[in-house]
């Protein structure tokens, strides 16, 4: 069987019509058409009611649409696998971090830790949450370093990785100043002039944490989004100059907050408490990893 011709198969299924589904697999319909009929006779089976328009998944094209994808999913997953293998001696340690973390927590941290162990030589990716994320579910890198909250669960934590408290943070509602030093919004619970907010897009983990951590309780307040970004330091520019409310890292505002140029909104109530956690993948790591796993283990939290 050729592989190709699994994505032969999704794209028809998907579709149900020969024509398109030829034209998103970038070949004539006749070879295309062979190429199912290729597929079925190896098979042994129908997989498609032709009798039909758009063409219909027969009880076997149903049951070859799973396989088919968890085949296809396999062989995604063999590069990383292969290169962990690869890689198993190793010194290099592979990291992804969210951006706000890669500058404001993790040197820090990971000087502390450099005074336990020799930390070879890091490679670090700095991304939004879901795409780091991504990397360690295709074993593209060994860990990652990001926020989350006890009472949310990100896609990490539903498939079962394995992961370490190694600090804490909190998201703060803060505004900038105007020319007077005056705060230059602030939260109106009751109040009914709309207060400007800029928001963290559906890509950002930050993002996710404070509309599932805190999405009923800010809807009491009256805010419009008028800006919206992945990043946590987008947001902090944006909140300097004055454009609008924005809950930001503790951890990347801290320095702002001492000079005065932001100003935290609010009683602690519409604080986000926060973990800094460690992710690892959740197959056997390389020498290096393990070692660099465990000595962060002993330092949890």
């Amino acid at each position: 069987m050729n592989l190709s011709w699994l994505d032969d198969f999704g794209a028809l299924a998907a579709t149900g019509n020969f024509s398109r589904a030829a034209e998103d697999r970038h070949m004539t319909q006749p070879a295309f058409s062979r190429r199912i009929r290729a597929l079925e006779e190896w098979l042994g089976v129908e997989l498609f009611d032709r009798s039909s328009q758009p063409a219909r998944l027969t009880e076997a094209g149903e049951w070859f649409r799973g396989v088919a994808q968890g085949l296809l999913a396999q062989v995604a997953r063999l590069p990383g696998e292969a290169q962990s293998i690869a890689e198993a001696s190793a010194s290099t340690l592979k990291f992804a971090a969210t951006h706000a973390l890669s500058f404001t927590f993790m040197p820090g941290w990971l000087r502390g830790l450099e005074s336990q162990l020799a930390v070879g030589p890091v490679q670090l990716v700095s991304d939004v949450m879901h795409r780091c994320e991504s990397l360690l579910q295709d074993s593209k890198v060994h860990f990652i370093l990001s926020h989350a909250h006890r009472g949310t669960r990100g896609p990490l934590e539903t498939a079962g990785y394995p992961s370490l408290v190694v600090g804490h943070d909190t998201l703060v509602p803060v505004s900038g100043v105007d020319a007077q030093g005056q705060v230059a919004h602030a939260l109106r619970p009751d109040g009914a002039r709309c207060t400007p907010l800029l928001a963290y897009s559906d890509e950002s983990g930050l993002g996710r944490i404070l509309r599932e951590a805190s999405g009923e309780r800010l809807a009491q307040l009256n805010l419009q989004t008028t800006f919206t970004a992945h990043l946590a330091s987008v947001l902090r520019t944006m909140a300097l100059g004055g454009r609008g409310i924005a809950w930001l890292p503790m951890t990347l505002v801290a320095d702002d907050m001492a000079a005065g140029r932001l100003v935290k909104l609010g009683s602690t109530e519409w604080d986000v408490a926060l973990d800094i956690r460690l992710f690892r993948d959740k197959r056997a790591l390389g020498s290096a990893a393990e070692v660099f796993w465990q000595a962060a283990s002993r330092h949890a939290e």
